[in-house]
């Protein structure tokens, strides 16, 4: 499976961005996708995963009610939508993929994809 993310980018405290995944090759292996960041001097972090055949989502608590994770089954993208950025938000930001989901951890996420840098300036 190969993971191709987009979005990204510079934004100020309060705006929003939406990065997108698309998965390709053997994806009927995968019933997770997700996102995951890490910030400068830090551990990567669960951010975001839902399952593709039931839609169900799972957060991280400080983005609940900030960043939205949906998915299109039928062309195997996830998207997160971000709102109101903080400048803690500010990581790299990897979409996984994987057989399991598991909330808060990356068990299970098998495949990655390349970081996209999301920035945000206080």
């Amino acid at each position: 499976v190969q993971l191709q993310a987009s979005g990204g980018g510079l934004v100020q405290a309060g705006a929003s961005l939406r990065l997108s995944c698309v998965a390709s090759g053997r994806t009927s292996d995968v019933y997770g996708m997700g996102w995951f960041r890490q910030a400068p001097g830090k551990e990567r972090e669960f951010v975001a995963v839902i399952t593709m055949s039931g839609g169900v989502p799972y957060y991280l608590d400080p983005v609940k009610g900030r960043f939205t994770i949906s998915r299109d089954k039928a062309k195997n993208t996830v998207d997160l939508r971000m709102n109101n950025l903080k400048p803690e938000d500010t990581a790299v930001y990897y979409c996984a993929a994987g057989r399991r989901v598991v909330e808060g951890r990356e068990d299970g996420m098998e495949y990655w994809g390349k970081g996209t840098q999301v920035t945000v300036s206080s």
